[in-house]
């Protein structure tokens, strides 16, 4: 029986409904069943529910430094999106893809895996490892006890390409990210008597006016990187909720807010700055009411990435790409973490536009999953010596 192609792969790949918020284990066994009946051993890594995992494989010698191929099997929701076609079925038009992860981040995963059988034939001289993770839409968070478990193992591969969409383009840094909860308690009362209470809103708007005030001075006295899109760090406040109806002062108001750093500029003293701000405010609100008070919580996060442009891995994959040039991006992705936690030469680079991702309708071009294909037979190459 002939293997399936990237694009057969990719079909299978989009029938799994990996939503970050179900589990990924139906779409890890079929992974790991794919790969065992062609002789190659794998690791699973679970979270604490045992609901999640990540998966972990390695074609070619185990003691050798190898390059580590990269992805996320969760995506992001569809509800609420106008949808033309099933996102959960590969559909094809126009040489265009369409399902939901099709762009991000199944099409690189569905490459890897339809290029095993010629890792398998090749003879590799470098191992090639799969990581494929879960919840990296939501901060990144599931590839950490993989990377725990390899470092605790002595694993320390030398290169990693994390195939997050970027058109095939290489690109050596994005931000880092600290994505913030801030909570206001106040003391509620009828909206006649307001000074009795302690507005839970109005606290937390001071916090949304503070994070304006944050992005200003940001984007007119921060760092700058002319590299990115938005070459400097960012502040911003994305939801906020309180109050329950017009005539009631309220007693409770949530915001969601993050950073977006430079990945020379520290992620971690904007959150102090912030949080010393939250903590005057905590006391003024506590003089009122002993009841009030405000939170601030970092419940997300990553680090940056800054590889140098001439770093072998750089290098390496301007040559699978046929590149000259690389690039940086605002978005986050789990390269930062493989550098911060194993100290692995990281780029990203993978098939797909990084606009076409969390939409409705969306897609992958036919053409760049040959170009990734392509890539990844170059990579093979090197890899067989």
């Amino acid at each position: 029986m002939a293997s399936p192609t990237s694009t057969q792969m990719l079909a299978r790949l989009v029938a799994f409904d990996t939503t970050s918020r179900n589990s990924n284990l139906p779409l890890i066994d079929f992974v790991a069943g794919t790969l065992e009946a062609q002789g190659v051993a794998c690791r699973r890594v679970f979270d604490e529910t045992g609901l999640k995992a990540n998966l972990w494989a390695t074609i070619g010698p185990s003691d050798e430094p190898g390059i580590v191929l990269s992805g996320h099997t969760d995506v992001v929701p569809v509800d609420g999106q106008a949808w033309t076609s099933d996102p959960f079925t590969l559909t094809e038009r126009d040489g265009r893809l369409y399902g939901r992860g099709a762009c991000d981040m199944k099409g690189f995963l569905a490459c890897a895996l339809a290029a095993v059988p010629r890792m398998r034939a090749a003879g590799l001289r470098r191992p090639i490892h799969l990581a494929f993770s879960y919840d990296e839409e939501v901060g990144c968070l599931g590839v950490v006890p993989l990377l725990e478990a390899l470092r605790a193992d002595g694993v320390r591969p030398a290169f990693c390409v994390v195939g997050e969409p970027t058109s095939m383009q290489v690109v050596t840094g994005h931000k880092a990210k600290r994505s913030m909860r801030v909570t206001a308690r106040g003391r509620a009362c009828h909206s006649s008597l307001a000074p009795q209470g302690v507005n839970a809103v109005d606290y937390a708007a001071l916090v949304v006016v503070r994070m304006r005030e944050i992005a200003r001075r940001l984007a007119t006295c921060g760092g700058r990187d002319e590299a990115y899109d938005i070459p400097f760090t960012t502040a911003h406040t994305g939801t906020i909720a309180g109050g329950t109806a017009l005539n009631i002062v309220p007693d409770e108001c949530v915001l969601q807010c993050e950073f977006r750093v430079l990945p020379f500029e520290d992620a971690d003293a904007l959150v102090e700055e912030l949080a010393a701000y939250v903590a005057e405010l905590n006391a003024e609100m506590g003089a009122h009411a002993p009841e009030a008070g405000i939170e601030l919580e970092v419940y997300a996060g990553f680090p940056g990435l800054e590889t140098p442009p001439d770093a072998e891995v750089a290098r390496l994959a301007r040559s699978f790409s046929r590149t000259n040039g690389h690039s940086k991006v605002a978005y986050g992705t789990e390269a930062g973490r493989f550098h911060e936690m194993l100290g692995t030469q990281t780029i990203v680079c993978g098939p797909g536009s990084i606009t076409q991702a969390h939409k409705a309708d969306e897609f992958i071009a036919i053409e760049q999953i040959a170009a990734c294909d392509a890539f990844l037979e170059r990579l093979i190459d090197w890899a067989r010596g």
